[in-house]
């Protein structure tokens, strides 16, 4: 049964549904995927307290961004990459320093789990995500630029994933 008439079933991916499915199943990856590997080396035992320390600081900080972008965003915010219809451009708030401040909220998290469980395949669990985020980012954005027409201006003066950077 389709919820919405005139809207294909969701299995079909129309609006992105298979990029949040890949998603979940990488942050569950992330959160209970083995840390390690035989024959990868420990992390340092001198550098156990302050990767610890720095990842929680990375999962607090994480935290607070996905949620004050989530707030910002307010009824526009979807877990789909397609805007929904209703949509109105954000570029305001964390909006201003980077295109996909909840992506890099969830990167923050990822790689702030890395430190904290010291594990080398979390790390790269992280850095995949990362690419993810960049290719699904790309799909949004050709979305949001069928959409608004000032997302090309936007899309000049602002990084995509990490402030200032990239």
């Amino acid at each position: 049964m389709n919820e919405f008439p005139g809207r294909p079933p969701w299995w079909k991916g129309r609006r992105g549904e298979w990029y949040v499915v890949a998603q979940g199943l990488l942050f569950a990856l992330i959160a209970f995927g083995p840390h390690t590997a035989v024959g990868l080396p420990p992390w340092p035992a001198t550098a156990s307290g302050i990767t610890s320390a720095a990842g929680v600081a990375l999962l607090v900080l994480g935290t607070v961004l996905c949620g004050a972008a989530a707030l910002h965003l307010g009824t526009n915010l979807t877990p789909l990459p397609h805007p929904k219809d209703d949509a109105t451009l954000v570029t305001g708030g964390l909006y201003r320093l980077v295109r996909h401040p909840i992506y890099f909220g969830v990167l923050l998290l990822a790689f702030g789990w890395a430190l904290f469980v010291q594990g080398w395949l979390t790390l790269g669990y992280a850095a995949l995500l990362f690419v993810f985020f960049d290719i699904k980012s790309r799909k949004e954005e050709a979305w949001l630029m069928a959409r608004f027409p000032d997302y090309a201006a936007y899309r000049e003066r602002v990084r995509k994933l990490i402030p200032f950077l990239y």
